[in-house]
């Protein structure tokens, strides 16, 4: 019997590349673990390569004498390659990242693991993907670029990098190259193409691909609290880093402190990063008793903790040159699966809380318009928060389950599969000796 007679599936084998990546049970990126998973009733099996250090627990998890480490979590196979471990944005995380990109091109860290047909590169940074691109041309099989930020035009607009430099120059001949070398180019941000596409890439070789979330992990949410609940509690959980814009949050707690509200308002901040000892010092210098600094979870824990909160609160930095591609923030996909209402700070090209119904939006930059918003949604109704939860629900399963997004994926995994073989039958086999 044929395959189509008995309906089988031909497995094929994706290696994908994200420094970053994790599973549940660790604090960081779940998005490959989940698309992965997803990926297995579409006819791929992914084997994900990542650090053995996280930026976000840097923790050493595969020891000296191992070189590398291979796991099973939940039917996933990740291998992770031991890297060095670092604090902070030195010297230490780039030779983090070079260790990464160095032992991802030496056979010895690839061997066991069965050929690909495809290569992902993850651009968590460059050189990850540089590697995959890399690795693709070694076995003659199609690499799909993941964008998920605009190197080095983030660097940029974030005055981490200053245009014109030999830094940016060199940053954009690398973007190029990968933007070039790839079969399809997978953004996240919405309007990433905008930004793309006038480097000479056709637009139907860019795919968007937004995050997601696992909604069957918050089906057993408890109900809102009624409104004679108090203090209204606030949560944001996420990295406390430079891009966050989290000064701007304690600036607005502390202008409800001002108007009143200290005794109705909690915030819960929940996650690690460099620059939440500056935000704790912020909440002292202001007296501010109603803000709690917690330690960042694994990624499992977030659903039970997501349904302890009244609403959520977001907030991203005025950066109009940046944003105007749009946004795509994992957290805020774990908000909208919670079911609770969600004040956003921002201007970008999209808006999801807005489209979904699902909140409140102030000025980026702006304490007192956030300040605004977040006293306006405790005055709401408590019928009108849970609509918008409710609301923020239906939008997430309609836009942003894995089940989905895997789809889509593998669609593009099988395209520049089938791509590259009416290529190489046309070229004839000379082409590949």
């Amino acid at each position: 019997m044929t395959q189509k007679q008995t309906g089988a599936v031909r497995t094929k084998h994706v290696w994908v590349l994200n420094h970053y990546a994790r599973g549940p049970s660790e604090s960081g990126g779940t998005r490959h673990f989940h698309l992965a998973q997803k990926l297995v009733p579409l006819g791929w099996v992914a084997t994900v390569f990542t650090a053995s250090v996280n930026r976000d627990d840097i923790r050493q998890t595969v020891a000296r004498n191992e070189g590398y480490r291979d796991e099973q979590i939940e039917g996933v196979s990740f291998r992770r390659i031991r890297t060095p471990a670092y604090q902070g944005n030195g010297i230490g995380r780039i030779k983090n990242m070079l260790a990464y990109f160095g032992r991802m091109l030496l056979p010895r860290y690839t061997r066991g693991i069965p050929d690909p047909e495809v290569v992902v590169g993850s651009s968590v940074h460059p050189f990850a993907a540089v590697a995959a691109a890399l690795l693709a041309r070694r076995h003659r099989v199609p690499f799909v670029f993941e964008v998920r930020d605009l190197w080095p035009q983030t660097l940029i607009e974030m005055g981490r990098l200053r245009e014109g430099s030999a830094v940016t120059w060199l940053m954009r001949r690398l973007e190029l190259w990968l933007y070039r070398s790839a079969d399809r180019i997978v953004v996240l941000l919405p309007k990433a193409v905008e930004y793309i596409a006038p480097l000479g890439i056709p637009e139907d070789r860019v795919n968007w691909i937004p995050n997601g979330v696992d909604l069957t992990l918050y089906s057993r949410n408890r109900p809102p609290r009624g409104p004679s609940c108090q203090p209204f509690t606030f949560m944001y959980f996420g990295a406390h880093g430079q891009a966050n814009g989290l000064e701007t949050l304690i600036e607005a707690m502390g202008i409800l402190k001002r108007r009143g509200r200290a005794d109705a308002v909690q915030l819960r901040m929940i996650g690690g990063g460099g620059l939440k000892p500056t935000l704790i010092e912020m909440s002292q210098q202001l007296g501010l008793s109603n803000i709690s600094f917690e330690s960042r979870v694994e990624k499992r824990e977030i659903p039970n903790l997501a349904a302890q909160a009244d609403a959520f609160v977001i907030t991203v930095r005025a950066l109009p040159g940046l944003y105007r591609y749009g946004i795509s923030m994992n957290k805020l996909f774990d908000y909208l699966a919670a079911g609770r209402p969600i004040v956003i700070s921002l201007s970008a090209a999209n808006n999801p809380v807005a489209e979904a119904g699902a909140g409140l939006t102030a000025e980026p930059d702006d304490p007192v318009s956030l300040a605004d918003a977040m006293e306006k949604l405790v005055a709401l109704p408590a019928e009108e928060r849970s609509a918008m939860g409710e609301s923020a629900r239906k939008y997430v399963s309609e836009n942003h389950r894995f089940e989905v997004l895997a789809k889509r994926f593998a669609d593009i995994l099988d395209d520049v599969v089938a791509e590259r073989s009416r290529e190489s039958r046309a070229l004839g086999p000379r082409f590949w000796r």
